[in-house]
């Protein structure tokens, strides 16, 4: 087995989790999968070791999650001016976003759509270190270095986010706490 296939073997669940959380679409993160381990392919040889290797590949995984949302909002941007009219019926037509998470439970699904779609407005950085920390469970120092940043930037990024959500969600204050994969997420 090469270096390669080892780490792709070692890492391929992580980086494909990390991906659905950020894109809540099977297919999606299927896709951005391949192009993080693409990404390595092409840059093995320049990784530096100044980090452990996992952190490097989130990194990757991080930066090419919010590329593709980022890709996708501008090709639905222009796609919605394309695409507008039924080609043919010529009757105005609305694509509804598809919400394909294996995790999600059917009766929960509108639900976590809701707080994923929250999430999904929230700031690049809060909403990264809120998915490292409540959903993929690393430590506020793992989630620095992976970030680059210092652990309470990382806190206070985290601390922002959550307070964000709380007031999308207009919780009242006694009830700060949002279910994820069958996880209870305190957000107050």
């Amino acid at each position: 087995m090469s270096n390669f296939e080892q780490i792709y073997e070692e890492h391929k669940n992580q980086v494909f989790n990390l991906a659905l959380q950020y894109v809540q679409n099977y297919e999606d993160a299927q896709e951005i999968t391949q192009d993080v381990f693409v990404s390595i392919h092409n840059s093995i040889n320049s990784f530096n070791e100044l980090s452990k290797l996992s952190t490097w590949i989130y990194r990757i995984a991080i930066n090419k999650s919010l590329d593709y949302i980022k890709a996708k909002k501008r090709k639905k941007r222009f796609g919605f001016l394309v695409s507008i009219l039924h080609p043919e019926t010529n009757e105005i037509q609305f694509d509804i976003p598809n919400f394909d998470h294996p995790g999600v439970q059917l009766e929960h699904k509108e639900a976590i759509e809701n707080i994923f779609s929250l999430i999904n407005k929230l700031p690049d950085n809060q909403k990264t270190a809120l998915i490292l920390s409540k959903i993929e469970h690393k430590k506020q120092s793992e989630i620095a270095e992976i970030m680059g940043l210092s652990v309470k930037s990382i806190e206070s990024l985290i601390q922002r986010a959550k307070q964000n959500l709380s007031l999308k969600l207009n919780l009242p204050k006694e009830n700060k706490k949002i279910i994820v994969k069958e996880e209870v997420i305190n957000i107050g």
